[in-house]
């Protein structure tokens, strides 16, 4: 089983609805916006709960592995600034993006969201650099490749357009509205 990397992780197993969602509640208003919050429970139900709590809160809900009777839920805390302008000005639609990869042209997604982000849902063949870690990987991508960068919503891919454009890659392109609604080929570790 791949391990998923979380942020904090939040013991709820053996404790029955609605007790998971409490505690999940309380972990989730502790937690930094952007991180990823572990929850370890027993309860089955816990699968529907943790789905539809975190679509009701705006929080977004990653997925859940199943490890024996323990399920893992992954949730990424949704912060204010997700919807921040856009500022890096070479930007291409979803639908672009898909239709270049369908083309099979030479081109690189390079998906800037959180790891466990990333491991439940990715477009395939595409790096992945968590925002906070491209500083220090910049040496992991060629500057004469074009570079599609993506995220959940286009504002970490903004961020990131703008940190490769200043270390002067030269073909940048930041992907709107970004993985929260690509419709293209996805794959990830459940798959």
């Amino acid at each position: 089983m791949e391990n998923i990397k979380a942020n904090v992780m939040l013991d709820a197993k053996g404790l029955a609805c609605p007790m998971p969602i409490v505690k999940t509640k309380k972990a989730m208003n502790e937690l930094a916006a952007g991180l990823v919050l572990e929850v370890q429970a027993t309860d089955i139900g816990s699968k529907a709960d943790m789905k539809a709590w975190a679509e009701s809160t705006g929080h977004q809900y990653l997925g859940t592995l199943e490890e024996g009777d323990v399920l893992k839920h992954y949730l990424r805390k949704s912060s204010s600034d997700e919807t921040m302008e856009e500022k890096h000005p070479n930007v291409a639609k979803n639908e672009e993006l898909e239709k270049k990869l369908k083309e099979a042209e030479n081109i690189v997604v390079l998906d800037v969201r959180e790891a466990a982000e990333f491991a439940f849902n990715h477009i395939p063949n595409a790096i992945s650099i968590p925002l906070e870690e491209l500083e220090n990987r910049l040496h992991e991508l060629n500057k004469e490749d074009e570079i599609f960068v993506i995220c959940r919503t286009g504002n970490r891919s903004d961020l990131a357009a703008q940190k490769l454009t200043e270390n002067r890659f030269k073909n940048v392109i930041n992907v709107v509205p970004g993985m929260s609604q690509w419709s293209g080929e996805t794959t990830s570790i459940n798959s």
